[in-house]
Order: C-alpha cells, then sequence, then structure tokens
C-alpha cells in the first residue's frame, strides 16, 4: 500500500526539524528564536508587540525569546523615536550576517529541492503544494473558532 499524502508531509516535516536541529546544533538557537531573528530581518526594528503578533505568540513568551537573544548577542533593545514609553528590538550586525547567510541558505534549499522535480511538472506541485497549505489554514482557522 502506498502511503497517505498526509504521510509524506509529516515525513517532510520531520525532515525540516532534524535538519534545523542539526543546523542550529551548538547554537543556542531554538526554531522560536530563529522565528523571531527571522521576522526582525523581514520586518526590521520593531516592538516587543508587533513581534509577538508576527511570531502568533504571547507578549510573556515574546519578553522571554528577546531576553534569550539579547542575552546571546543577537538582538538589542534601542528608544524607540517618536514613544517613550516603548523600546524597539533590533539585529545586532553578527546576527544580519547570520540571517543574511541563512536566507542564502534558503534559496539554496528551495533551489535544490526545486531540481528534484521535472521542470514540466514544477508548476503543478506549487498549485499543488498552495492548496494544501490553503486548506489547512482554514481547517486549523475552523478549529480555533470553534474553541
Amino acid at each position: 500500500m502506498n502511503p497517505l499524502l498526509l504521510d509524506r508531509l509529516l515525513q517532510i516535516a520531520d525532515l525540516f526539524q532534524k535538519d534545523m536541529a542539526r543546523a542550529f546544533d551548538g547554537t543556542g538557537l531554538t526554531p522560536a528564536r530563529v522565528h523571531l531573528l527571522w521576522a526582525l530581518q523581514h520586518a526590521g526594528p520593531s516592538t516587543q508587540q508587533s513581534l509577538a503578533t508576527l511570531c502568533a505568540v504571547s507578549p510573556r513568551n515574546i519578553t522571554g525569546l528577546v531576553d534569550a537573544l539579547e542575552r546571546s548577542g543577537h538582538v538589542r533593545r534601542t528608544p524607540h523615536p517618536t514613544d517613550r514609553r516603548a523600546v524597539l528590538v533590533e539585529l545586532t550586525p553578527s546576527a544580519v550576517t547570520t540571517m543574511t547567510r541563512m536566507q542564502q541558505e534558503h534559496v539554496e534549499l528551495n533551489e535544490t529541492l526545486t531540481s528534484a522535480i521535472a521542470p514540466e511538472d514544477r508548476q503543478a506541485v506549487e498549485r499543488g503544494i498552495t492548496a494544501l497549505v490553503e486548506r489547512l489554514a482554514a481547517l486549523v482557522d475552523d478549529a480555533e473558532s470553534a474553541t
């Protein structure tokens, strides 16, 4: 019997988790911390409140993540230029270098994975994956609305 599509998707998720764990081993970075760094790389300096929204975590959780990343030298807090009550979280220069390298590795992995698909099938695969993501997101939203 062939594996279900869901089984293959779970296998892909597991392989990505293992690859991330290998890549971050010994760095002190966790998937949640990298997610925050990724958000900062794309959004630029941000308040903790906006980071909590971007990362879909509680304000308390974002404080812990920012504290840990500040201790490890990945981010720094700076005064907000227009709101004296707020602070901005920004990447340090070394974290910008790390995130730039990570973005490049992301592009390279995308190219490597895409090259495993026949060129004439790539658009169909992209449409299929997009449809799966949209359907799963709708199911998750519906389940969250029901609780």
